[in-house]
């Protein structure tokens, strides 16, 4: 079953693929930062908004992802190098995401509303229909935010939902591994 909101998340994965160079060995992934209840956006954020604003003009590299504004907090859509020794994520995608997290800190000082807490998600595609999300960490507005333990949980779970796609059985897999029991059986004798 596929609710509007899945074919609309759908729909912006693919825009972004096809509206960007996509690097070698590189997957898209969507990085998105939600306030567990209210809205963080704009109009209830304006603070946390300038700082993000900031942030943005001082990155030389816009290119390499695409920043949504939605009700519920921003999201980054962004390509995740798979290496051999697991994932890479750009410096300045990991930098921008700890700048989102702070300048919401950053503007309930400052007045913004409300004060929940933020839930760090990522969510990724398959075979172009399948949607899979795993929250990365959830952060109370008064928290420390740490980078290397942003970085090192969003890697795990990238990570993880990578996995979960590779051991994904396809319909091309269940086809082979049939034709391979099929041979190892022997015929029925009448």
């Amino acid at each position: 079953m596929n609710s509007e909101w899945q074919r609309t998340f759908r729909n912006r994965m693919h825009d972004f693929e096809v509206g960007h160079k996509v690097p070698v060995g590189a997957v898209p992934v969507s990085i998105k930062v939600r306030v567990s209840s209210g809205c963080y956006h704009r109009e209830h954020s304006p603070h946390a908004y300038s700082f993000i604003d900031r942030h943005l003009s001082e990155l030389h590299m816009y290119n390499e992802f695409s920043l949504e504004e939605h009700e519920s907090g921003p999201e980054l859509l962004v390509f995740v190098a798979v290496v051999t020794a697991g994932i890479s994520l750009a410096k300045s995608v990991i930098d921008l995401i700890v700048a989102i997290i702070k300048a919401r800190s950053e503007g309930i000082k400052k007045g913004d509303h409300p004060a929940s807490p933020l839930d760090l998600i990522v969510r990724r595609t398959y075979n172009g229909e399948d949607l899979r999300e795993e929250t990365v960490l959830r952060i109370g507005h008064d928290e420390a935010i740490d980078r290397k333990i942003i970085e090192e949980r969003l890697s795990q779970s990238i990570s993880r939902l990578l996995l979960k796609e590779e051991s994904r059985p396809t319909s091309q897999t269940f086809v082979k591994k049939s034709a391979a029991r099929r041979r190892r059986i022997p015929p029925r004798k009448p």
